[in-house]
């Protein structure tokens, strides 16, 4: 996609305050024009109509990317890395699922950004699996739960309770806390905060308070993923299979029985029947999906 040629650049040299003044110039998109141009894009492949979606996000990839300040990267590169997570994010985007690009967008967001700290942070080079990712995202938090802050290696229990809480293993558990406990720099070493607070470690700046990221990192992960993984498999439904699904599992008040079969002028058993079937197929295809993403093991 050409539209990042023409897209503002955060850097250094132009300030983050002027770059994020610049983007805001850009106007957000009502819901109709949003699926216009969406349908432009994935028709006629009209770049002016992807630029124009990008653009309209920007300030939401900023936002995002604003949620990881700390890790000892340049601002305006984490901001870059989630603008291009936009620009895949509108390059896949589908406005006849039914959701809004923002939605759909914020996964493809997060996971650049995140890639880009795993690729880029000297002290990790082993985050590759999506439950290491979580782990780097989630150690200390893990730590604080238990009480264990202040101990260099964990004691066994704690050591085994985190791996069963992160879904990893115990060697695992074991090497991430020693990297971030020491290696190139250690997470512990003072730091001077806000105000001349010089009581602050280098590791309590690794979260953003506001943003609660790394506590709600591993719920707000899977859900995210899930998501996406619906949106993107919902398209092996056909749409009457899709509208009824729709009716019946994914509103907070469903629609009964008898009056899906008013409307396609069938029986409730048949009804039930298509609802049946058509969660299968997208739990199948959901599963299929998440295996070619590498988000689970093939069995």
């Amino acid at each position: 996609m050409s539209t990042y040629a023409n897209l503002p650049a955060p850097s250094p040299e132009q300030g983050l305050n002027r770059y994020l003044q610049e983007i805001r110039k850009f106007p957000l998109l009502e819901p109709e024009e949003e699926y216009m141009l969406a349908k432009r894009w994935v028709d006629h492949q009209d770049s002016e109509a992807a630029h124009r979606m990008v653009t309209s996000h920007l300030r939401l990839a900023a936002k995002i990317a604003m949620g990881y300040r700390g890790y000892g990267l340049p601002q305006a590169e984490v901001i870059s890395e989630a603008n291009v997570g936009l620009m895949q994010a509108v390059k896949r985007f589908d406005p006849e699922k039914g959701f809004r690009l923002a939605t759909y967008a914020m996964w493809w967001i997060r996971a650049a950004i995140q890639e880009y700290i795993l690729r880029s942070w000297s002290l990790v080079k082993l985050g590759t699996t999506s439950a290491q990712k979580k782990l780097f995202f989630n150690l200390r938090k893990a730590k604080a739960r238990i009480g264990a802050l202040e101990e260099g290696d964990l004691r066994p229990e704690n050591v085994a309770r985190i791996a069963h809480d992160l879904n990893v293993t115990e060697d695992e558990v074991i090497a991430m806390n020693r990297r971030l406990s020491g290696g190139d720099a250690s997470l512990n070493a003072m730091v001077g905060g806000a105000e001349g607070d010089s009581s602050t470690e280098w590791q309590d700046w690794l979260e953003d308070e506001d943003a609660d990221q790394a506590g709600a990192y591993a719920e707000r992960d899977e859900m995210e993923s899930r998501r996406a993984l619906l949106v993107e498999a919902m398209a092996v439904l056909n749409d009457r299979e899709k509208d009824i699904l729709l009716q019946r599992r994914l509103q907070d008040q469903p629609v009964t029985l008898e009056e899906l079969s008013s409307v396609y002028d069938v029986s409730r058993e048949r009804i039930r029947q298509i609802e049946v079937r058509a969660f299968e197929k997208l739990q199948k295809r959901m599963q299929d999906l998440a295996r070619e993403k590498g988000m689970l093991t093939p069995a």
